[in-house]
């Protein structure tokens, strides 16, 4: 392949990667859901989805009202019992990078 096609290739790939961005960038919110995915959830807690972490916690999350009384204090005692992370926050941090780069196709 000549050098003028390897750089067509690479300028196609970077194109499609600035339109994935720019979606990103247009995107209002996330769905919880969307970004804790159960493929996430299995592979950092033992449990395998989303629901049986809020039910394992003993907390009641059926609304998104419920979620965000949740008690910070409490809620982050359960995720780092429960997973390697030391808090919800850095949890959705992790989720939110695997997002974007689901998203970017990367």
């Amino acid at each position: 392949m000549s050098n003028a096609a390897n750089f067509d290739d690479l300028q196609s790939r970077l194109d499609q990667l600035a339109e994935r961005f720019q979606d990103l960038d247009d995107e209002d919110g996330v769905a919880l859901p969307e970004l804790v995915t159960d493929a996430f959830v299995s592979r950092h807690t033992r449990f395998k989805s989303l629901d049986e972490l809020f039910a394992a916690s003993g907390f009641k999350v059926e609304t998104q009202e419920d979620f965000a009384a949740l008690p910070e204090k409490e809620w982050d005692q359960f995720i780092r019992s429960v997973s390697g992370f030391d808090s919800w926050q850095t949890l959705l941090g992790a989720a939110g990078e695997e997002w974007a780069k689901r998203k970017l196709g990367l």
